[in-house]
């Protein structure tokens, strides 16, 4: 069982802090900002470069690069492509958020072409992204997962298998999946699903925490349950709706220091659970 109690939570984060890992984000207009502010506060230093040129140069310099499909044109896809085959031959963890995934024959070619020619760390979706990814029967409207998902902790293993990586699936309880076993998460609150771009936000820390923690599977547990937590908090103070919810959330992220994790008065171990 990978430690996550709040000190190994508090180590990662200040390892984040410690070492500021170059996070590059080619991800879409919609959410980029909230993106890039969450990596920041998180501790690493963010960088949007996504040109077909600029994009493999700058994975040179980066610690880790997240993929995001959320939108697909011609100059993007191609720049998604190419920094993902720079990022593996740096040795330059990738992280692959396959928004949209199952919408649309584009979306699902672009996502099918980099899984077969790139390497991913790690790849975190929504349930019915990765039941997309699986082959599976899914229901995506947009970039939206809809419907009902009962095997997903087995559909997250099965990618998890088929992709040799590490899966996050999210929804209203993340599931965190290798080939030989899946993780249970329960952290979050329902206003995250208000706000446009958590999803976006989360495949941020996955990747930020893969720049800075070495084990990919606890850099995947970790980011996801910080982020469930960050939520929960965000619900604590007084908010009107979902834009203060919004500013609330980023502020979460930016006082989820150490010394804040390792004062968690929550049990982690009750939050997170193993299934064989």
């Amino acid at each position: 069982m990978t430690d996550v109690s709040p000190a190994a939570l508090a180590e990662s984060l200040s390892t984040l802090r410690e070492t500021e890992p170059l996070i590059q984000h080619l991800t879409n207009r919609v959410t980029i900002n909230d993106v890039a502010n969450s990596t920041l506060h998180w501790g690493a230093l963010p960088v949007m470069a996504d040109g077909p040129n600029d994009g493999p140069e700058m994975a040179h310099g980066a610690s880790a690069v997240l993929l995001n499909t959320g939108q697909v044109n011609d100059s993007l896809s191609e720049a998604i492509y190419e920094t993902g085959l720079a990022a593996n031959e740096l040795g330059v963890p990738v992280v692959l958020d396959p928004v949209g995934m199952g919408s649309t024959p584009t979306r699902n070619e672009l996502v099918e072409r980099l899984l077969a020619d790139v390497d991913f760390a790690a790849i975190k979706g929504n349930y019915g992204e990765i039941t997309a990814l699986a082959g599976a029967e899914a229901e995506v409207r947009g970039v939206e997962s809809v419907g009902e998902y009962d095997e997903i902790e087995q559909t997250a293993q099965a990618v998890a298998d088929s992709a040799d990586t590490v899966v996050v699936a999210s929804g209203e309880t993340d599931i965190v999946a290798t080939a030989d076993a899946a993780y249970r998460v329960e952290a979050g609150h329902e206003m995250m699903g208000e706000v446009v771009g958590t999803g976006c936000m989360l495949g941020g820390a996955v990747a930020t925490f893969c720049g800075g923690v070495d084990d990919t599977l606890t850099a995947a547990l970790h980011a996801t349950l910080a982020f469930g937590l960050v939520g929960e908090r965000a619900a604590d103070d007084e908010y009107n709706g979902p834009a203060s919810y919004h500013t609330n959330l980023l502020d979460g992220i930016w006082n989820l220091t150490p010394e804040a994790a390792s004062d968690l008065d929550v049990d982690l171990d009750e939050r997170v659970e193993r299934i064989e």
